[in-house]
């Protein structure tokens, strides 16, 4: 039976080659960092989530050591059951003093904790209203829900409301967004969704995986940028970007959210407990972020400065002040050709076309990190000039 789907599948994977779709995994010989190893030479590393540059911190590492040995190595067991340990509760309750909220449950990565919220808090009767561009996290967890599922425009308030409009006779209605739209680098506009909110008597929930750690004044991301905090119902994030950069993601939210998700999530009732050393460095990660002033000054002072020299040099990019900077081609082969080129000179970048993002749009994600210097931000200038020509 397996020869007809095989070439089935062999024709899948050739046309996705045809196609230039391909992705392509390279192996890193070294540590994470604004420096990796690949095929045995080292190059700056533009295209990691490790917004603090704390994938490698050795006071992380250290405590992610310390607790292999004091609680071992994993739990073998759901939370539930007996795969919760005190530091698993200390983590839950310390992410909840950083983000102002009354309680936060732990998943194994933040894909987990959007698959366990909609299911168990909206059903039938309820509608559920979601950004065009959300996160595939997001989507996913949406379809597995039995709620009424509504789109709204990128960021668009007027499409929002009608859509508010459109599910005024739902018992529960629940505005999804990202934080921070990841190919993009743009920020929703918490402050008129929460406005928009009020109005209908709707929830917000807020997907904050690219700007929990460092965005806001505090670093508590984009509630407390758009001075929401209050305002926002449930935050979705992860310990896999700026907070240390591992895995494990959380749900942080009103107590009675936090207390249904831990009796009907599907994803924390049937998926192993965080391994202890992730839930350790977590912590640490944690208390580097919430004191993690300088860091977070580092981090956008030097992509301003990207901002500014790559514009100098007369490239096309997203307008924005995240960390997340894509530069624009027409051409997506051009993307193609330029970072492969890059890579040549020592800047490893990963482009993106149809289908990750429109037609027309291909863009190289570039991802600032406080740990790069500013000679790496110059080199990376340097070699996309180099790249085009």
């Amino acid at each position: 039976m397996y020869g007809t789907i095989k070439t089935q599948l062999r024709d899948q994977l050739d046309r996705i080659e045809a196609d230039d779709l391909t992705k392509r995994e390279f192996a890193i010989t070294s540590r994470q960092g604004s420096h990796v190893t690949i095929d045995g030479r080292e190059v700056r590393n533009f295209c990691a989530n490790n917004y603090l540059g704390l994938a490698n911190e050795p006071s992380i590492v250290d405590a992610a050591k310390v607790a292999l040995d004091e609680w071992g190595y994993g739990l073998a067991s759901v939370r539930f059951i007996c795969g919760t340990q005190q530091i698993h509760r200390d983590l839950e309750q310390e992410l909840s003093a950083f983000l102002g909220t009354e309680d936060t449950i732990l998943f194994s990565s933040c894909f987990d904790a959007n698959g366990a919220v909609f299911g168990a808090l909206f059903g039938e009767h309820d509608a559920i209203i979601s950004d065009a561009l959300n996160h595939a996290s997001l989507i996913d967890g949406i379809r597995l829900s039995k709620a009424r599922r509504l789109r709204y425009r990128n960021r668009n308030m007027a499409d929002l409301e009608q859509q508010l409009m459109n599910a005024a006779d739902a018992r529960r209605t629940v505005i999804v967004t990202d934080g921070v739209f990841s190919m993009d680098g743009f920020y929703a506009p918490l402050d008129e969704i929460c406005d928009l909110a009020d109005r209908y008597g709707a929830l917000v929930l807020v997907d904050d995986s690219h700007a929990v750690g460092f965005v806001g004044p505090g670093g508590r991301g984009t509630p407390e940028l758009f001075g929401v905090q209050d305002r926002v119902d449930i935050l979705t994030g992860t310990l896999g970007k700026a907070l240390g950069g591992a895995s494990g993601g959380y749900v942080s939210a009103k107590q009675e959210i936090v207390d249904v998700l831990r009796q009907s999530g599907r994803p924390y009732l049937f998926s192993n407990s965080l391994a202890p050393s992730l839930v350790a460095g977590a912590r640490r990660a944690v208390e580097l972020a919430a004191e993690g002033d300088e860091l977070r000054e580092g981090l956008f002072r030097k992509a301003d400065l990207f901002r500014a020299r790559m514009t100098e040099e007369g490239f096309r990019l997203l307008e924005g002040s995240h960390p997340i900077i894509p530069v624009m081609f027409d051409d997506e082969q051009q993307a193609v050709q330029v970072a492969a080129r890059m890579l040549d000179q020592g800047i490893y970048v990963i482009p993106f076309s149809f289908p990750v993002v429109p037609r027309g749009e291909a863009r190289i994600r570039v991802q600032i990190s406080a740990a790069h210097s500013e000679q790496d931000i110059e080199d990376c200038v340097a070699a996309f000039v180099a790249a085009r020509e």
